[in-house]
Parts: C-alpha cells; sequence; structure tokens
C-alpha cells in the first residue's frame, strides 16, 4: 500500500492500513486539513467548497468521506459529481467558492485515488499552502463545527454542459469552420469521466461521426490510462483502417490530450501543445511558457512568431506562476497539457480539442500533414539508479559545473542546453534515482546524448 503526501496533494491506494494507503481516516484527516487552511486565508464568503471526481471506482466511497469532512466543519458543499478536472476547476468560479478538491488519482492505474486541492481561483495550491495543509494534518490541528454551524450540501450536476457552453463561446474557437470540415473522429476515453464530456463537445462542436472506444464511466480502465503511446494500440489500429480523420485520447481526469494521426501514427504528445500555440499565436501574439522538460519545439515555434518563450519548473503551478508572471498567452506542460489563460488556469484537454480542431479546419490539412509542418524533435526518457548514501544535489551541482561553458538551468534539478540538443536532470523525490530527459533530432541522437550524461553521473559517483 502506498500513500504519498506532497504540496500537490494526497495520492494513495485504496486498501490496508491507515496510515499506508488512502484510506477512510486519512481522507478525513486531510480533507479537514485543507479545510482549516481555507478557512484561514479564502477572501471569499460563501461558504461553499466544490468537489468533482473522476470515474474511478473508488470515487464514491472517497467523495462521501470528503463531503460528510466538510460539512462537519462547516463549508457547504457542492457537489458537481462526475466530472473532469478542468470542470471542477471552472465551477469553483462560477460557484463564487472558497476552493475545491477533485478526486483523481490522474493517469494512476484503477487502485489509486488522490484528493487535487483547488483554491478560490480554482487553481492548484501553491507550495507554501501545501505544506501547511501537510502540517496542519500531521497535528490534527482542525476544530470541528458544533450541531447549529455544520455545512449542508447541494447537488449540482450541470457543470459539465457549463463547461462546453465556456469552450464554445471562446473568441478562436470556429464552430462554423469545424462543423464544415465534415471531420470523422475517434476517441479514447479509458471509461472514465471524459466518456461524458467528450463525445458531448465534439457533438456541440458540429461533429457529426464520432469513433468511440471506452467512452464508458465505470472506472475499469481497459489500458494502462497514461496516455502514452504503448499503451494506444487500439484506437491506432482503428485509425490505421481508415476510419477517422483524427483519434484523441484523455486520461481518466481529462487534463491530458493525445492526439493520434489519420494514419494511426502519434501526433507526438510533446506536439498536442505546440500545434495549439502555432494556432494562437497566429491570432494573439504573444509569450508562451512550458516547463524544462518540455519540447524545445515550443520554443522554435515562438520565435517564429517572434515571440518570446519561458520555461518553469515541472508542475501545472510553477508553469502557471511563469505565464502570469510573463503575461503567456498560452502554456502547459509537454504531456499533452493544455494551458489558455482565456478560458482558465488549469490544463484542459477540452480547450484543446476544440482549438487542435479549429486550427485543423483552417490549415485544411490532413494530421500527419500538420505535424510535419514543426521541428522534428524527439525525447528520450531514462533514469540513473544510485544507492540511497549517495549525495544526488551534490552530483548535479557537479555536472552543472562540468557543463558550465553550455547554457545551464538550475531552477528545477539541471538542464544543460546544447546548441542543437538538451538534457534535463531531476532527482526523484521518493526514490534514490536520477530522472534523465533528453531531447535531439532523433530518438537515437537523444538516448545517444542522454546516455553520455549518465555515464558522467555515474563516474562522478564514483569519486
Amino acid at each position: 500500500m502506498s500513500l504519498i503526501k506532497s504540496i500537490s496533494g494526497i495520492r494513495g491506494t485504496i486498501g490496508g492500513k491507515a496510515g499506508e494507503g488512502l484510506n477512510p481516516l486519512d481522507i478525513v484527516k486531510f480533507t479537514a486539513a485543507y479545510a482549516t487552511l481555507i478557512r484561514k486565508t479564502t477572501s471569499v464568503n460563501t461558504n461553499k467548497i466544490v468537489v468533482g471526481r473522476d470515474a474511478r471506482i473508488s470515487g464514491e466511497m472517497v467523495n462521501y468521506c470528503v463531503v460528510g469532512t466538510l460539512m462537519g466543519m462547516g463549508f457547504d458543499v457542492v457537489n458537481i459529481g462526475l466530472a473532469t478536472t478542468p470542470t471542477t476547476e471552472l465551477a469553483v468560479t462560477m460557484e463564487n467558492a472558497c476552493g475545491g478538491i477533485i478526486l483523481t488519482a490522474s493517469h494512476n492505474p484503477k487502485q489509486w485515488n488522490a484528493l487535487k486541492l483547488l483554491n478560490e481561483k480554482g487553481e492548484f495550491l501553491n507550495a507554501a499552502e501545501g505544506n501547511q495543509v501537510l502540517e496542519i494534518a500531521a497535528k490534527e490541528d482542525f476544530l470541528f463545527a458544533d450541531v447549529d454551524h455544520l455545512g449542508k450540501v447541494t447537488e449540482n450536476f450541470i457543470y459539465t454542459q457549463k463547461h462546453i457552453e465556456s469552450v464554445l463561446a471562446l473568441d478562436l474557437v470556429d464552430v462554423d469552420a469545424i462543423k464544415a470540415a465534415g471531420f470523422t473522429v475517434a476517441v479514447d476515453c479509458v471509461n472514465s469521466v471524459g466518456g461524458i464530456a467528450i463525445p458531448a463537445l465534439l457533438e456541440a462542436l458540429g461533429v457529426k461521426k464520432i469513433e468511440k472506444l471506452y467512452c464508458d464511466p465505470n472506472g475499469q480502465f481497459p489500458h494502462n490510462p497514461e496516455p502514452l503511446p504503448a499503451h494506444l494500440t487500439e484506437i491506432s489500429s482503428l485509425m490505421k483502417k481508415g476510419g477517422a480523420d483524427i483519434g484523441f485520447v484523455v486520461d481518466p481526469d481529462v487534463d491530458r490530450l493525445a492526439i493520434i494521426c489519420e494514419n494511426g501514427d502519434m501526433f507526438g504528445e510533446e506536439y498536442t501543445l505546440v500545434a495549439v500555440a502555432d494556432y494562437i499565436l497566429k491570432h494573439t501574439p504573444g509569450n508562451t511558457v512550458s516547463n524544462l522538460s518540455s519540447s524545445r519545439a515550443l520554443r522554435d515555434v515562438t520565435r517564429s512568431y517572434g515571440q518570446q518563450y519561458n520555461a518553469a519548473a515541472v508542475g501545472e503551478v510553477n508553469v502557471v506562476t511563469k505565464m502570469k508572471e510573463t503575461g503567456a498567452v498560452i502554456g502547459g506542460e509537454g504531456n499533452g497539457g493544455v494551458i489558455y489563460p482565456a478560458s482558465h488556469y488549469g490544463r484542459d484537454a477540452l480547450v484543446g480539442i476544440a482549438l487542435f480542431l479549429t486550427h485543423l479546419a483552417k490549415e485544411k490539412k490532413s494530421v500527419s500533414a500538420l505535424r510535419a509542418t514543426y521541428p522534428p524533435y524527439s525525447i528520450a526518457k531514462q533514469k540513473v539508479q544510485l544507492t540511497p548514501d549517495i549525495d544526488v544535489d551534490a552530483l548535479l551541482k557537479a555536472v552543472k559545473e562540468k557543463y558550465a561553458q553550455y547554457e545551464v538551468t538550475d531552477i528545477d534539478g539541471v538542464k544543460i542546453d546544447f546548441p542543437d540538443k538538451w538534457v534535463h536532470l531531476r532527482k526523484s523525490n521518493t526514490e534514490p534515482i536520477i530522472r534523465v530527459y533528453s531531447e535531439a533530432s532523433t530518438m537515437e541522437a537523444a538516448e545517444e546524448i542522454g546516455q553520455k550524461i549518465m555515464d558522467v553521473i555515474n563516474e562522478l559517483a564514483k569519486k
């Protein structure tokens, strides 16, 4: 059993002893800690907290624990039921709520669940706030409401539709262009809440032909739910048969978007953001942001429009912070996460789909032809196994010094930018490894430079 407590939320496996998984006692403790923080920090006086969940098998159990605890803490709960992560984020601001909790373990397997914690803006808590939640939970420093001040619960299941309406209202979403293109679209929603939201969105966008894979929101994931090429063989086979013009795959909470070309090839998760940014920049000049481990292609496309690209530390909250600092018009992460401030500051696959389809309709190209217009890069992901006694921070410092003649960024591990490739080293917070991300014009070159740096790390570790 696993329970991982971090500033980004509380996640764990269901079952086992208290303190060893995400179980009722732990759910209550961390929910109460979150409610305590919100009570102290919110500037909103509605006394509402929004709760939404993905379709995981454990979702109903976790939901009862969370809703009951929030009521016990004196908050009024708006239970929006089965909803995507971005839907819940939007619901917080639409309800003028004090905060929100999303019950989802994102791309983790079905035995996992998590509490993702939002502030009154529908955005993830920052590092300082996340740490406060952990401290409050550790001390069990919370005060439950007396009987006259218990919260009440309201169910409101209209937010998926409200989310879709907000997407349709975006200036750069052209429903008429999409409708006129007559696309046939295949979707794989991994039997979670995407199965509710994505077909409804496509219909609202004027798509008449939808090929549905795994759109029953029952939480029984038919394959590994992380939308990586190795897990997407079924929709790829469907595309190869000529059944659709484009394929979309989302993860269980629908904040990540992978695209499949009409010939069954992967568009590349890294290139979801690149393509959407290309379309946005064409119509709205401005800066862009992604994290340090994302493809250089976004930087190249941004500069081709005469605009500025900035990199942030890995993690959605870090990307959002950098986007606000630089006034970015589009940003996100290379895992298929599109953040479009004109909608909201959260990764949103619904927004990504609507903008991509508009872009595709206006370009009048096949998906593979559109992909070919972007700079060709390949990313390799490897890791260096270390012994627990090794000082990882000292190792990374030594690597930084060794490559000081190149452009080195150390806001999140160490990233070395060579003229035609890069390597990003990040230490794991949970195990003695260094994660090695490398990118070059071919996979062979990416793996080669990654291996070269790994060899350097291993040599330094021996000293």
